[in-house]
């Protein structure tokens, strides 16, 4: 895996939360809570031009309930 990774990689984010929090819930986290989770992953990187915006938090919640399962 690359060292580094931005908000487009939800696969690779949803690793690194399962990984780094398995005592966390991803349904009883708030968006604003699951941006900061991510953004405190080391290797994590924004990209220019690649904001978060809600259908990408969406989407790395459910990757990390189904890397959870």
């Amino acid at each position: 895996m690359s060292d580094s990774f931005h908000w487009l990689d939800v696969d690779r984010i949803a690793e690194e939360l399962a990984e780094h929090h398995p005592e966390v819930d991803p349904l009883t986290i708030s968006f604003p809570v699951l941006r900061s989770m991510v953004t405190a992953l080391e290797g994590f990187r924004e990209e220019p031009g690649h904001p978060p915006n809600e259908r990408i938090l969406e989407a790395i919640q459910q990757a990390w309930i189904d890397e959870r399962e």
